[in-house]
């Protein structure tokens, strides 16, 4: 089986839902994703955001658009001080129950039915946010919630890191 990166685009975090959202982008074309498929994933992006539980109001989602028919965003969200909640969504992938193969048709993955967290290409930013998180809101004596939304992983490809 043939394995190659894919770009990952670092862009500046949103404010959705009271959260303040990093936001990466995979993709294999470099001009990145098309503005019809992060549009309509981002207009769903409030129905997978967990209510505030007195945590930092903060994560990073993950847009991805596959090489076939397929899009997916994963948001990740801080809670319970240091516990990322997920949840997730697809577009264009039969495989998934969606509806057509159109990649801006987005429809929520159900809680429990696919415990799925990420690909390999979605996951390369979980390590380093895991790091920026302890290293801005949990290590300081008073959490810099700035600094975590300003430390994102650099623009590269997927395994840059390696």
């Amino acid at each position: 089986m043939a394995f190659d990166e894919k770009y990952l685009l670092a862009l500046p975090p949103v404010a959705v839902a009271g959260r303040r959202l990093k936001r990466y982008h995979v993709t294999d074309d470099p001009a990145g994703i098309e503005p019809e498929v992060e549009k309509a994933a981002y207009a769903l992006l409030p129905e997978l955001l967990p209510e505030p539980d007195g945590t930092p109001a903060a994560g990073f989602v993950v847009l991805h658009r596959g090489g076939d028919t397929g899009a997916y965003l994963n948001a990740y969200s801080w809670v319970w001080d240091n516990v990322l909640h997920f949840a997730g969504a697809a577009a264009g992938q039969p495989a998934l129950d969606c509806p057509d193969l159109d990649p801006a048709h987005f429809v929520r993955i159900p809680p429990g039915e696919r415990n799925w967290i990420g690909c390999v290409w979605e996951l390369a930013p979980l390590t380093y946010e895991r790091d920026a998180w302890v290293r801005h809101v949990l290590t300081p004596d008073v959490p810099d919630l700035d600094g975590y939304l300003g430390d994102a992983l650099a623009t590269g490809t997927t395994g840059a890191g390696l």
